[in-house]
C-alpha cells in the first residue's frame, strides 16, 4: 500500500509540472522570434542582408560585374503602390552604389508599414551589405503622399566570383499604429 504522504508529494510534483509546462513553451516560442533574427542577421539565411554603418573600402575588381535585379511586393491589405525606381543595375563588387523605391499611398489615411527584404541566390545574402535602407525603420505614409525612399549598398567582394546575378526582393507590410 501506497504512503498517502508519498501520494501528495507525487500530486503536488505532477501539478507543479503540468502548470509549468505550458508556461516555459510559450516563453521558449515568444523568444524564438528574436532569436530567428539575430540567427538570420548573422548568417544571411532566408536571404536576410547584412547592414554596417559605415562606408568601408574594399579592394575593388573592375574586371567584375554583377547584375542586381530590385522587385517589390506588398502584402494583401496594404493599400500603398511600391515598386523599385529602376529595375535592375549592373554593380561591380566592393563599389558602393545608390538607389531608391518609389511608395505612394493611395487611401486618406495615415498608413504605417515596415518592408523586410530578402536576397537570391541565398548565399550571396552574406555578401550584400546595407548601408542606408528604409527597411530599417518603420515607414510613415501620409495619405496620397509619394515618397522616394533610398537604398544605399555594397556587394562585398568576397562573394563567390560564380554568382552574376543577385536579386533584391522587399515585401512591404502593414503595421497597425
Amino acid at each position: 500500500m501506497v504512503d498517502i504522504s508519498v501520494r501528495k508529494k507525487i500530486t503536488k510534483t505532477f501539478w507543479i509540472k503540468l502548470i509549468l509546462s505550458p508556461i516555459l513553451m510559450f516563453a521558449f516560442a515568444y523568444a524564438m522570434v528574436p532569436i530567428y533574427d539575430v540567427f538570420c542577421e548573422i548568417t544571411g539565411f532566408n536571404g536576410t542582408t547584412g547592414r554596417i554603418n559605415s562606408e568601408q573600402i574594399y579592394a575593388i575588381d573592375e574586371s567584375r560585374r554583377i547584375e542586381v535585379s530590385f522587385f517589390a511586393m506588398t502584402m494583401g491589405g496594404f493599400p500603398v503602390q511600391f515598386r523599385p525606381k529602376i529595375n535592375s543595375m549592373e554593380v561591380i563588387p566592393g563599389k558602393f552604389y545608390t538607389t531608391s523605391y518609389i511608395a505612394k499611398n493611395n487611401t486618406d489615411k495615415v498608413v504605417i508599414g515596415q518592408a523586410i527584404p530578402s536576397v537570391a541566390p541565398t548565399e550571396a545574402a552574406l555578401y550584400f551589405k546595407k548601408l542606408e535602407c528604409f527597411c530599417f525603420n518603420k515607414q510613415v505614409f501620409e495619405p496620397h503622399q509619394k515618397i522616394e525612399m533610398t537604398l544605399r549598398f555594397v556587394i562585398e567582394p568576397e562573394l563567390d566570383k560564380r554568382i552574376k546575378d543577385v536579386s533584391l526582393s522587399y515585401n512591404f507590410f502593414k503595421i497597425k499604429s
